[in-house]
């Protein structure tokens, strides 16, 4: 059976993060994503992260599976061309550019769509096409800022915090595959095309929504909490004799069970404690309880006794903890390529599992230019004398 999307054609023309995650989450559904980089030194992510053999990085290697990698100069006006004629036969335009490059280039929205009225073309920026900031430059760290997401996250009485993980680009490339597969919605039934306007910064802000709706209600703007939960206590993690312990009850027949099983039974009738609201008006003091208790057997003896009651529990690991934890084997959550500088790395496998039409891991992530011969001849049915021609001139490499 065909992969969902294996009749979509995209072309990438994002870098770094945000926009490549998007074209990722779509390969890995089988559309055939066309990663177009500039000529010499590619995604400026090639630089990013981890060296490894032949000259590539962990960075960019683990981010650009399924891709095929195009090389065209699209300053030059035959590369701009070149471009254009490859939308005429396409279903998706991705760019992550600063606001207004593209159109400076003459391949915005508005000339790919007289080309290819059926064109979807998404454009994933920091703070979104209009408005005062929409030419302001804005990596990941700058839209946890402005948008508040770090005033929220990290030790309690601190300054706040980045989210260990670029949580602003990943979210904008999500809601970018999302919005794509909509606006494709769209097309199957309309033949009709559209522009797809993605901010990092509202991202963000929909990540914050139940924050934002308490400070609506009550005036009072969230401060960080470490790994505590203003709407939910007990949430957090508590240190026992050998190690972190997450914990969360979430409900109140949870905390009826919870008390008793701890060796503190009077918690659940205690005035103080026997509600969500009223347990966060006297947090310090369950929270002190609580530590006291748990400091009083190993995090194993925990786990067996929480999860035989149904305690949701969790051990705090590291990511070395992670790649050899058994749910992960079990589920096969790592899976294998074999890159041809890099050679063979396990990846993270593909979330989300169809039942009939997985997705999957198929080509490693393209060395610069690696396909752009192959894809000329692809997209555009391009012989040898015009693609050598193209190379002559610079336009390709």
């Amino acid at each position: 059976m065909k992969l969902p999307l294996e009749d979509v054609k995209v072309l990438d023309l994002s870098h770094a993060l945000a926009g490549p995650f998007c074209s990722t989450m779509l390969a890995d559904y089988g559309a055939r994503v066309y990663k177009i980089e500039p000529p010499g030194a590619g995604d400026i992510a090639r630089a990013w992260g981890s060296p490894m053999p032949g000259g590539e990085t962990a960075y960019f290697v683990s981010l650009h599976r399924n891709k095929k990698g195009l090389a065209v100069n699209l300053k030059h006006p035959q590369g701009k061309e070149l471009f254009l004629r490859m939308v005429e036969r396409a279903d998706v335009v991705l760019e992550n550019y600063r606001v207004g490059t593209l159109e400076k280039l003459g391949i915005d929205y508005a000339v790919a769509a007289k080309r290819n009225p059926g064109i979807v073309y998404c454009s994933v920026s920091g703070y979104g096409q209009d408005g005062p900031y929409r030419e302001r430059a804005a990596l990941d760290l700058i839209l946890q800022a402005e948008s508040g997401m770090i005033s929220v996250t990290g030790a309690e009485g601190s300054h706040g915090a980045r989210c260990g993980v670029s949580i602003a680009d990943l979210t904008a490339g999500m809601n970018a595959a999302y919005a794509i597969l909509l606006a494709l919605r769209v097309k199957e039934k309309t033949g009709e095309g559209q522009a797809i306007d993605v901010s990092m910064l509202e991202g963000q802000l929909a990540l914050l929504g139940t924050m934002l709706g308490s400070y609506f209600a009550s005036g009072e703007a969230p401060a960080p909490m470490g790994t505590a939960y203003k709407a939910l206590l007990p949430y957090q993690t508590f240190a026992t004799k050998t190690r972190d312990l997450a914990l969360a009850v979430g409900s109140e027949k949870l905390w009826r069970i919870f008390c008793p099983l701890i060796g503190l039974p009077g918690l659940a009738t205690d005035p103080r404690y026997s509600s969500n609201r009223a347990r966060d008006e006297h947090r310090a003091s369950l929270v002190a309880a609580l530590q006291e208790v748990f400091l009083e057997k190993t995090y194993e003896e925990w786990e067996t006794l929480l999860v035989a009651n149904g305690i949701p529990v969790g051990r705090v690991n590291t990511l070395a903890e992670v790649v050899s934890h058994p749910q992960v084997a079990a589920r096969g959550s790592f899976v294998e390529i074999d890159h041809p500088k890099a050679g063979k790395l396990p990846v993270v496998g593909v979330p989300a599992r169809l039942s009939r039409t997985p997705g999957s891991v198929r080509t490693p992530s393209p060395t610069l230019g690696e396909h752009t011969e192959e894809a000329l001849r692809e997209l555009l049915a391009l012989g040898k004398p015009e693609i050598d021609a193209l190379r002559a001139a610079r336009v390709i490499t």
